[in-house]
């Protein structure tokens, strides 16, 4: 058994070789990530290649000298020699025990075994991923072991936000997938069908395409009004001849490779300020892509966004409009002024400006590869224009 589209064993081994100079560099006896789904995964399908799935704990530790631990939901007492397993790649030892974070007794289990694991490595020094998203029971329980916490999270975020050669033809792969699902929705909408139909063709188009996890928003409206971006409880407006409907496909596609597209289709002619309106956000794009370069700072790109959109009588961005992707939905660098690290060679961009005016709800969203001169071609070729249909 295997998991959908894997990445290769040598994907695996840059990926663990960089964490082992993170902590060389540190000097950790161990480093620890925890995650509990799959769209913003912190750190666990990038080390293991297993997402954490459906709420439940997934806790891996990074050993210098030894393959990874892995605590997940399961029986009491499971401890499971996983040397040489094919599924579970770099990973030695597999404990387990039934917690749920929706039952509070329980949020100490795997804080416990985490803390057994590392007593039995010899740990002492041990960096931390994330560690403000990390459990209270978990973060409590390695504090009062007496153990030295490190954030560790920089460090791994420099090296992880720049991508593999393997990573960057993954991350296209996904962005050729999205391509196709949304021709795919171009086919399917209709008058008569409703929002949550719309997604649920979406999302099956994308499962049956190789994608195994990610999001389809979208809410259908009359010309006039704003289509924004809404989740599944919403999609239940029945869509009619003149509508508009913005959508958003992100999902993952093969080795677990986040992308997204934005683009609007209307059930007839757009009007004019719905095409001015796409145009607008399509040059706000070209100019941040024209910042996009190595070296470049975020907070800086994001000052120019906002000069700009504010020249045109737009209002500044208040939302994050531009980020990295990879194993994780969203990840680092953020496009904002709260950012510190730098572009470099090789990091993924989703740029999606938009604004929402309250009679329009103006997007755009594609990616792009970071290179040497500045950016990339779009990863996306689906035609950036007003869909009419």
């Amino acid at each position: 058994m295997h998991s959908n589209s894997p990445i290769s064993d040598a994907e695996m081994a840059r990926r663990r070789s960089l964490a082992e100079a993170v902590m060389k560099d540190l000097q950790l006896d161990a480093m620890i990530a925890q995650a509990r789904e799959d769209w913003v995964g912190s750190y666990v399908r990038w080390l293991t290649d297993i997402p954490a799935n459906n709420g439940y704990p997934r806790t891996v530790i990074v050993h210098p000298d030894r393959p990874m631990t892995v605590i997940e939901m399961g029986s009491f007492g499971g401890d499971i020699d996983l040397t040489d397993n094919p599924v579970h790649r770099g990973v030695g030892r597999m404990l387990t025990t039934p917690s749920f974070v929706s039952v509070g007794y329980t949020t100490g289990y795997d804080a416990e075994l985490t803390v057994k694991a590392l007593a039995e490595a010899g740990a002492r020094r041990v960096g931390l991923l994330c560690p403000g998203a990390l459990p209270h029971a978990l973060v409590a329980a390695l504090t009062a072991a007496g153990l030295e916490l490190v954030d560790a999270t920089d460090a791994l975020d420099t090296v992880k936000a720049v991508k593999s050669a393997e990573e960057i033809a993954l991350i296209a792969a996904t962005a050729e997938l999205q391509d196709a699902v949304f021709a795919e929705i171009c086919d399917f909408l209709r008058p008569g069908v409703t929002d949550r139909q719309v997604a649920a063709h979406a999302e099956a188009a994308a499962r049956r395409l190789g994608s195994d996890q990610g999001i389809h928003l979208g809410l259908s409206a009359p010309v006039g009004s704003p289509s924004r971006f809404l989740n599944r409880p919403f999609q239940t407006r029945e869509i009619a001849v003149g509508d508009h409907l913005s959508v958003l496909i992100e999902v993952n596609g093969p080795g677990g490779l986040y992308a997204e597209i934005a683009r609007t289709m209307v059930l007839g002619s757009a009007t004019d300020e719905l095409l001015a309106a796409f145009e607008t956000v399509r040059a706000a794009q070209d100019h941040t892509l024209s910042l996009i370069r190595p070296g470049a700072a975020p907070a800086d790109i994001a000052a120019a966004h906002d000069a700009w959109m504010v020249a045109r009588g737009l209002p500044p961005e208040t939302r994050l409009y531009a980020h990295g992707q990879g194993c994780e939905m969203v990840e680092r660098p953020l496009i904002r002024r709260d950012e510190t690290l730098a572009l470099a060679e090789g990091m993924c961009l989703a740029v999606h400006p938009g604004y929402d005016d309250g009679t329009v709800f103006a997007v755009i969203c594609d990616n792009y590869m970071v290179t040497a001169e500045g950016v990339g071609p779009c990863l996306h070729k689906t035609e950036k224009k007003i869909f009419e249909l």
